[in-house]
């Protein structure tokens, strides 16, 4: 297996149907860790039926409009903030049992939606985040496709540090199995996670990203529930475009 990491979706290579099957990656793994790739595991954990990404959100609103509204929620965000008319807005914490079990997520948020819809084309689409870091690197031991493109979400196409902590976690499982680092992202990151990986959370904290949601709020529970490593069992796969599905590792 070999793993490259791509900061943010602009740098992932032309991945649509019409390419050369031998030059890109048989599977992909979105990271967005503050907060949406943490928020789609536990929504999926708690109960929902599926989470549809998107990072149109005309396009959004008129899919929902199709589904029953008693079994659906609109989850979405824009710069940290919940959008006007949402149901949720993009915290893990929120997305309780009681509020998401049975329904389908409609989620668009400001990074990490976009990354997913650039990979949607890869045979095997997986979400990850610190929390089901290890599951999702168990799925993909089983799997063990040749070539694994980790795509990071970042901030409105700038490079993130907690994606990279993520992307690095996730590597560094798969690198004691015997898997090999493709590009110098990649490196990078399990540098990252080397450094870091005794507190995690000290590092989202210190993130630009993670400063931007200090300035703006409370965000001390979700800070706590997006550090938390290893403690979900649940991979979210992409079972059709876009909409993502949980499966036990």
């Amino acid at each position: 297996m070999q793993l490259s990491y791509f900061h943010v979706a602009a740098d992932v290579p032309d991945c649509g149907p019409d390419i050369e099957t031998t030059t890109k990656a048989n599977a992909a793994v979105v990271i967005d860790v503050l907060r949406a790739t943490t928020t789609i595991a536990w929504a999926l954990h708690n109960g929902a039926e599926a989470v549809q990404a998107y990072s149109d959100l005309d396009e959004l609103r008129a899919d929902a409009q199709q589904w029953p509204e008693t079994a659906r929620l609109l989850v979405g965000e824009r710069g940290g903030k919940k959008l006007d008319g949402f149901d949720l807005g993009n915290s893990p914490v929120a997305v309780t049992s009681d509020v998401v079990h049975g329904k389908r997520l409609f989620m668009s948020t400001t990074n990490g939606t976009r990354s997913l819809q650039k990979v949607r084309d890869i045979p095997q689409v997986f979400t990850a985040a610190l929390p089901n870091r290890k599951a999702v690197a168990e799925r993909l031991l089983q799997e063990r496709p040749e070539r694994i493109w980790i795509v990071g979400s970042g901030w409105e196409g700038s490079y993130s540090l907690e994606d990279s902590l993520a992307a690095g976690a996730l590597a560094s499982v798969l690198i004691e199995q015997g898997a090999s680092i493709a590009n110098d992202e990649m490196q990078a990151a399990a540098v990252l996670w080397d450094r870091w990986k005794h507190d995690p959370e000290a590092c989202l904290r210190l993130a630009t990203h993670g400063q931007r949601l200090i300035r703006i709020g409370n965000h001390d529970a979700d800070f706590r529930c997006c550090a938390g490593l290893d403690e979900l069992s649940v991979v979210p796969t992409q079972v059709e475009r876009g909409v993502l599905r949980a499966v036990a590792s």
